[in-house]
């Protein structure tokens, strides 16, 4: 078990983070091996009533026999000791190199930028990095271009400027900086189309449909795991009047050091 004054050595975190606070007195926290937010103290309940299963899988027991709540919240205790949840456990994603790490967590830190709409972060027990498409905010990222002469012509034209993958790459680059080596983004694309509820992408509260996406940009997915250094793209869009079509292009895939 953790002594939890450091982040655990596989669990991806960012510089600055959403803090939980800190212990409330009388209240001790652990990180365990696995990343998990682990309680002790007089707050901690005896048992669930007539469910001694239930007791014994939400309650662990330290070398003195100390009873430690599982909180089923995966996170971390700063060096100010402020605890930081990062997501929960069961949503964490597990890479080929043993590294943890929530899409959610890294997604919600990337659209901290003014340039970023929505991410994908994308990860399994099969793959030994992280990777994330990445759709640009088209209002803000096209003033940017408009201060500095970029000229550009529609959102696929703009999202696939070298000068925009370089934009997009600070931002990444930023929130990679505290993140463990191996649970660090690696490569990523800019989307020539933003994510889109009537495409069934999303939700109408912007959630996104992960097993729709990872269906329909399977081929966008697997190129960022090969050596390609572009990846040719056929995607059917729905326009504002309703009509549709089919984009067709070759998207860049960025890698970073």
């Amino acid at each position: 078990m953790s002594d939890g004054t450091m982040a655990p050595p596989n669990v991806a975190s960012c510089t600055v983070q959403p803090s939980a606070g800190q212990p409330i007195p009388d209240v001790e926290i652990r990180i365990s091996e696995t990343g998990e937010i682990l309680i002790a103290g007089p707050t901690v309940f005896a048992g669930y009533y007539k469910s001694p299963e239930a007791t014994e899988e939400a309650i662990v027991l330290d070398d003195q026999d100390r009873r430690w709540f599982r909180t089923g919240d995966a996170g971390y205790i700063d060096e100010d000791g402020h605890i930081i949840y990062l997501d929960r456990v069961k949503d964490m994603i597990t890479l080929a190199n043993g590294e943890s790490f929530s899409p959610q967590f890294i997604e919600g830190r990337l659209k901290f930028s003014p340039y970023i709409r929505d991410v994908m972060a994308i990860g399994s027990e099969i793959r030994d990095f992280v990777t994330a498409l990445i759709i640009i905010d088209f209002e803000n990222v096209g003033h940017w271009a408009e201060k500095r002469g970029l000229g550009y012509t529609t959102f696929l034209d703009l999202s696939q400027k070298p000068e925009v993958y370089d934009l997009i790459t600070e931002a990444v680059q930023a929130v990679n900086e505290s993140l463990p080596p191996a649970g660090r983004l690696r490569r990523f694309i800019l989307m020539h189309k933003e994510f889109d509820a009537d495409e069934a992408e999303m939700t109408r509260t912007r959630k996104l449909r992960r097993g729709f996406l990872q269906e329909r940009y399977g081929e966008i997915m697997e190129a960022m795991y090969s050596d390609q250094d572009t990846v040719h793209v056929r995607a059917p869009v729905r326009y504002q009047d309703g009509s549709e079509g089919v984009v067709e292009t070759d998207v860049r895939i960025m890698s970073l050091a």
